[in-house]
C-alpha cells in the first residue's frame, strides 16, 4: 500500500479525535451522536443537501435539547434557524468575518428571542456550556459543499450540526508540500468559494503529518500558529511524527477546549484602517492566561510571575485573561485592574481592549478617580498607572476577588510603589507580566510576584528560543559599525551608575546624564561624527531598508542629538521622511518647544503615518520615548547610538521583531558599541539570552556550505553552456519530483541567506553562481495558478528581483547572440586580434542596422564605414584600427543605454504597444491596438497605489491580464504574459 494524504494523514485524524479507523475494511456507524468525543460520521450519513452547511436536524434537536422554552414548543426551533439562515445568506454582502462575529453573538448565549412568560426575551442557547455531555460532537471527512463552485474539505468537525472547524491533510512523503499548502487551501480558496461554510467557524487547521497549525477566518498565512504541549520534549517530539501531530490535535480539539476557544478566547477587533479582524489566542496566551485564572480560582497562592518574551502577544493575553475572569461566575463579578508604569504603555493597552469591543472597561485619568472607583467596589475591568498608586491610603478595598495584572513588572515595582499598592488592596491577586528576563538578583519583583512554589519563579514563561519556533516573533540580526574612535562604554557606565535606572528616564532625565557625563555627550555629538553615521544611515537605507518596503527607528543620545540627526538626515532626504518624537520641559527655550514640542494626539498621528507602509514617514528619531509599547510591525531596522542596558535594552531593539509580510528578521545597527560584549549587556539572565542577537558573520560563514549544497544537484551540468541546451541540461539534473523537491528546500534555505546579507560583498563572489541557480529555480517552478507547493513561491523581495531582471528581454532568448559590453570591448582593445576586431565589426553593423531610421546610430553607422575605408587604404595600423573600433564600440553601448532610458519614459500604452508589435504574429498586427487598449482600461480599474508590493494586488493584476490574453487566445504563450507583466509591473 502507497502512503496518500487519504490514508496516512486525513484517515490518521478521524483515527485520533474518533478512534475509527477508516483504513480498515469495514467501519461501524456510530451509536452515540452526542456526549464529551467526536463520533465519526461518514457525509454521506449526515442529512444535509449539498448547498446546505448546516445539518439542521442536528441543530433543531439540540435547542430542543438544551433550551426549556424552546422545549416547551419545538416550532421556536424554527424561528432560531430562519434567524442563522439569514446570517448565513448576508455572508456575501457583510464580509465573512461580520458574518462570522454576528453568529458568534448566537453561539455564545449573547442573543435573546421572545419565548419566555408573556414573551419576555431569554438568552437562546445553540451550545450548552455548562453541561458538555449535552452537545452532539460529530467527525467527518470529504464534506461535499457546493455554492458557486462545489469544494471538498477534508476534515470537518460539527457540534449540534454547526461546522466548527475545517482541516485540510496534506502528504507526508514530499518535501515541497507542506501545512502551508493546506492553509493557502483553506484561506484563498475555500472561505471565498464557499464561505457559508466558515461563517460559524471558530478555527480551521492544516497539517502534513509533520507540523500542525491553525488560523481564524481571514486569518493571513502568516499569522497562523503551531499547537504545543506544555513542557512536551522538542527533540521526543521530532522523532514522534505523526504520534506528535496527533497529540497536538487531540488537545486543540478536544470538546473542552474548543468551546473554551469559542468562549473566552476569540474576539473581534477593528484595525486601523476601519477594517473588523478576528483574532484567537496563540497557545502561550491560552496557557498563561488559563494560569492566571485557574490559580484565582483556587485562591491559595494570591501571586504569579509571567514572562512571555517581547512582542509574542502580552497585551491580548491580558485581554484574554481578564475578559475569562469577568466570565467566571464563581468569582462573583470580580474587579480586575490592568496597571502599567509608563503613558505610551497605557495608551498602547486601553487600544487593545477598546479595538477589541471588551465590555466594561474604564481607563483612570487620577489618583482619586482611581480611588474612587475602589471605594465604591466597582466591578469592572480598569486600566490604570501604577504611578496612581502614590499615597494610596492603606485597606482602599479589602475584597479577595479583586486581580491586579500589571504590565512590564520588573519596573513597576522600583521604590515604595509595590508595597502602597500592596497596603491599598491587601487581599488582592498581583500577577506580573514581563517581555524580558528578570533577574533573579531582582528582589523586589520576585518579592512581588514570584512564587516559590512555582518552577523558576514563573507561573508561565515563553521565552526567546520558544517565540522563535512557533514564529510569534522574528529573530534579530545585529551589525556593530566601528565609527572611526571606539566610544568606551566603560566610562560612561560609569556615568550611568550615578543616575537610576535608565529604564525609568525621562527625556529631561537623559539630558540631566548627558550634562553630568558632558565630555562623553560632546565627543557622541560632535557634528563630524554625527555627520559620519548619518551618511552610513543614508547608504545602508537606501540599499537594505527602503528597497523592500520596510522602516526605520534611529535611537540618539538626547532630544538635542535628535534634532541634530534630523538636521543632517535632511540632507540625504526629503524633510517629510523622518519625524522626531521628543518631549519637551517649561524649562525649554520657546523656541526649540514651539519647533519639536508635540503632544499626544501629534504623536498618535505621528505613529499611524509610520504605521503605513505605503506613507512618505521612513525614519522616526527618538531618545526615549516609543522604545517600549511601541508596536509598528513595519519597522525593522534600528539604527542605535545610545547607551542602553539591562531590559531597556531588549525591549528597545525588539520593537524590529513583529511580523510583517516578507520581513524574515529584524535588524540592529549598532554605532555605540552597546554589544561589545552582548552577554554582559544583557547579563541579566544570561542563558536565555545569549541566542538573542545573530551576528551576521555567522550567516556569511553558513553561506559557502550552502551555495555549495545547492549546486550538488547539478553535479557534472557546465554552467557556462548558455542558451536551451544549457537549461535542458539543468532541468535533465532534477528530472524527478524528489530531485526537484530536494533542489528546492535546498535553495529556498540559501535565498533566505542571500537575502539576509544583502548586499554584503561576499556576495559579489557568489553572484552569478546564484543567478544561475535562480533561473534554473524559475524554469522548474509550478506555475503560479498551481495550488500546491507553496515552498517554491516563498522568496524574498531581493532574489525576486535578481529573477525578473535576469528574464527580460533578450538575454535568455538570445543567449547565442555575442553581447557586447565594458569587459568585451576591454579584452578586444588589450589583446587586439584581428579575429575580435572582425567580430566586433560584424556585431557593430547588426546593432546599426537593428535602430535603422535613428540619426544617431546612422551617424555611429557612417563613422564605421569611414574607419573601414581608412583600414583598407593603409591609412592607420590595424593596433589603431582595433582602438578606433573600441571606442566607436563604447559610444554604441552609451547611445543604446540612453535610448534604453528613453523607452522606459514612454507612456503605458505605448510600452505595451511597442512589446506586443516586437513579438507580433501574422495573426496578431490587426488586433495589437485592442489588446493593449483592453490591458490598460482593465489593469487601470484593478491596480491601486502600491498594489506591486502587495500579494493581493499581483494577484488581481496577474488575473485580468491572463484573461485578457485568453481572449486573444495568446494565453499560451508565457513568455508573452511574462514580459507584458513586467511592463504592467514598471509603468502602473
Amino acid at each position: 500500500m502507497t502512503f496518500t494524504e487519504l490514508n496516512s494523514v486525513e484517515n490518521f485524524i478521524v483515527s485520533q479525535l474518533s478512534g475509527v479507523n477508516l483504513n480498515a475494511e469495514t467501519v461501524e456507524d456510530a451509536l452515540v451522536y452526542y456526549g464529551k468525543h467526536w463520533i465519526y460520521k461518514p457525509a454521506s450519513k449526515i442529512n444535509r443537501g449539498v448547498n446546505e452547511v448546516i445539518v439542521e436536524e442536528e441543530l433543531r434537536n439540540a435547542l430542543i435539547r438544551i433550551n426549556p422554552e424552546i422545549n416547551h414548543n419545538h416550532e421556536l426551533a424554527d424561528e432560531v434557524i430562519y434567524k442563522l439562515r439569514a446570517i448565513l445568506i448576508s455572508v456575501n454582502q457583510i464580509g465573512l468575518v461580520k458574518a462570522n462575529e454576528e453568529f458568534f453573538k448566537w453561539m455564545t448565549g449573547d442573543k435573546t428571542m421572545p419565548f419566555g412568560k408573556n414573551n419576555r426575551y431569554v438568552p437562546v442557547r445553540l451550545i450548552d456550556f455548562d453541561h458538555i455531555d449535552n452537545n452532539s460532537f460529530i467527525i467527518t471527512n470529504q464534506f461535499r459543499i457546493r455554492h458557486r463552485e462545489t469544494k471538498i474539505p477534508d476534515i470537518v468537525l460539527l457540534i449540534n450540526g454547526l461546522p466548527v472547524v475545517v482541516g485540510e491533510a496534506k502528504t507526508p512523503i514530499r518535501p515541497s508540500i507542506s501545512w502551508l499548502d493546506g492553509a493557502h487551501e483553506i484561506h484563498d480558496i475555500y472561505e471565498n468559494a464557499v464561505p457559508q461554510l466558515f461563517v460559524s467557524n471558530i478555527l480551521s487547521f492544516a497539517t502534513e503529518g509533520k507540523e500542525l497549525y491553525y488560523g481564524a477566518v481571514r486569518t493571513p498565512l502568516d499569522h497562523w500558529s503551531p499547537w504545543r504541549l506544555e513542557n512536551d520534549d522538542d527533540a521526543l517530539a521530532k522523532r514522534l511524527g505523526l504520534g506528535e501531530v496527533g497529540k497536538e490535535l487531540s488537545d486543540l480539539l478536544s470538546p473542552v477546549r474548543l468551546l473554551d476557544i469559542l468562549q473566552n478566547f476569540s474576539l473581534f477587533s477593528t484595525n486601523k484602517k476601519k477594517q473588523r479582524t478576528k483574532i484567537i489566542c496563540r497557545f502561550q496566551q491560552y496557557g498563561g492566561a488559563n494560569k492566571i485564572v485557574l490559580r484565582v480560582r483556587e485562591g491559595r497562592l494570591k501571586k504569579g510571575l509571567i514572562w512571555h518574551f517581547q512582542g509574542s502577544g502580552k497585551s491580548l493575553l491580558m485581554v484574554f485573561a481578564a475578559q475569562k475572569l469577568r466570565r467566571t461566575a464563581e468569582l462573583k463579578s470580580p474587579t480586575v485592574i490592568v496597571l502599567v508604569d509608563r503613558t505610551d504603555l497605557d495608551t498602547q493597552i486601553i487600544g487593545t481592549f477598546n479595538a477589541a469591543d471588551i465590555p466594561n472597561v474604564q481607563s483612570t485619568d487620577n489618583i482619586n478617580e482611581l480611588k474612587t472607583l475602589l471605594e465604591r467596589d466597582t466591578r469592572k475591568i480598569i486600566i490604570s498607572m501604577i504611578h496612581k498608586f502614590r499615597d494610596a491610603k492603606p485597606n482602599m478595598n479589602t475584597r479577595d476577588n479583586i486581580i491586579v495584572l500589571v504590565d512590564e513588572a520588573h519596573r513597576t515595582q522600583e521604590g515604595d510603589l509595590g508595597r502602597q499598592m500592596r497596603a491599598a488592596l491587601p487581599n488582592a491577586f498581583l500577577f506580573g507580566l514581563t517581555g524580558t528576563p528578570v533577574n533573579k538578583a531582582d528582589k523586589n519583583t520576585f518579592w512581588a510576584f514570584g512564587s516559590e512554589e512555582d518552577e523558576g519563579g514563573y507561573l508561565s514563561r515563553y521565552t526567546f528560543q520558544d517565540s522563535l519556533r512557533d514564529d510569534a516573533t522574528l529573530p534579530l540580526h545585529f551589525e556593530p559599525r566601528l565609527v572611526d574612535v571606539h566610544v568606551d562604554t566603560e566610562s560612561i557606565d560609569r556615568a550611568f551608575e550615578a543616575f537610576k535606572e535608565e529604564a525609568v528616564l525621562t527625556d529631561e532625565e537623559a539630558d540631566a546624564l548627558n550634562r553630568k557625563s558632558a565630555k562623553m555627550a560632546a565627543f557622541l555629538k560632535a557634528p563630524e561624527r554625527v555627520s559620519q553615521i548619518v551618511k552610513d544611515i543614508a547608504t545602508h537605507f537606501k540599499e537594505k531598508v527602503d528597497p523592500h518596503g520596510f522602516k526605520a527607528m534611529i535611537v540618539t543620545p538626547d532630544r538635542f542629538a535628535c534634532v541634530q540627526y534630523k538636521e543632517e538626515l535632511d540632507n540625504y532626504f526629503s524633510e517629510d521622511t523622518s519625524k522626531v518624537v521628543i518631549s519637551t520641559s517649561a524649562n525649554d527655550e520657546l523656541e526649540f518647544k514651539q519647533k519639536w514640542g508635540i503632544d499626544k494626539s501629534q504623536q498618535e498621528k505621528i505613529v499611524d503615518e509610520f504605521n503605513d507602509p505605503l506613507s512618505e514617514l521612513k525614519f522616526l528619531i527618538v531618545t526615549a520615548k516609543l522604545l517600549t509599547g511601541f508596536d509598528a510591525p513595519v519597522l525593522q531596522t534600528m539604527y542605535l547610538d545610545k547607551s542602553l542596558k539591562d531590559h531597556t535594552l531588549l525591549q528597545a531593539i525588539c520593537r524590529t521583531n513583529r511580523l510583517f509580510p516578507n520581513k524574515s528578521f529584524g535588524r540592529i545597527v549598532d554605532y555605540f558599541g552597546v554589544f561589545d560584549d552582548t552577554a554582559k549587556a544583557l547579563e541579566f539572565d544570561e542563558s536565555s539570552v545569549k541566542k538573542v542577537i545573530s551576528n551576521l558573520s555567522e550567516l556569511r560563514d553558513q553561506l559557502p556550505d550552502a551555495m555549495e549544497r545547492t549546486l550538488a544537484h547539478f553535479n557534472g551540468v557546465d554552467r557556462k553552456l548558455e542558451g536551451f541546451e544549457g537549461l535542458e541540461a539543468a532541468q535533465d539534473a532534477i528530472n524527478t519530483n524528489d530531485k526537484k523537491d530536494a533542489f528546492a528546500r535546498d535553495y529556498k534555505y540559501l535565498s533566505k541567506l542571500w537575502e539576509s546579507l544583502s548586499p554584503d560583498a561576499i556576495l559579489n563572489i557568489y553572484h552569478q553562481d546564484y543567478k544561475w541557480l535562480s533561473q534554473v529555480f524559475e524554469s522548474v517552478r509550478p506555475a503560479s495558478n498551481n495550488i500546491g507547493k507553496l515552498l517554491w513561491f516563498s522568496l524574498g523581495a531581493k532574489t525576486t528581483q535578481l529573477i525578473h531582471e535576469n528574464l527580460h528581454v533578450g538575454e535568455v532568448h538570445h543567449l547565442e547572440e555575442f553581447v557586447l559590453d565594458a569587459d568585451v570591448i576591454d579584452d578586444i582593445f588589450n589583446n587586439p586580434d584581428p579575429k575580435n576586431a572582425k567580430k566586433l565589426e560584424t556585431i557593430l553593423i547588426q546593432r546599426f542596422n537593428r535602430h535603422a531610421g535613428n540619426p544617431k546610430f546612422k551617424k555611429l553607422s557612417e563613422r564605421l564605414e569611414e574607419l573601414r575605408n581608412k583600414a583598407e587604404l593603409g591609412l592607420i595600423t590595424s593596433i589603431e584600427f582595433v582602438k578606433e573600433l573600441c571606442k566607436l564600440a563604447k559610444e554604441t553601448v552609451q547611445a543604446e543605454k540612453e535610448l534604453e532610458d528613453q523607452i522606459l519614459e514612454k507612456t503605458p500604452k505605448a510600452a505595451l504597444s511597442e512589446l506586443f508589435l516586437e513579438i507580433k504574429t501574422d495573426q496578431t498586427p490587426a488586433v495589437v491596438e485592442r489588446i493593449v487598449n483592453d490591458i490598460d482600461s482593465i489593469v487601470r480599474i484593478v491596480r491601486f497605489p502600491g498594489w506591486q508590493k502587495t500579494s493581493s494586488g499581483e494577484r488581481e493584476v496577474q488575473k485580468s491580464l491572463r484573461k485578457t490574453l485568453l481572449k486573444y487566445k495568446l494565453h499560451r504563450d508565457q513568455l508573452l504574459f511574462d514580459r507584458a507583466y513586467a511592463y504592467i509591473k514598471e509603468y502602473y
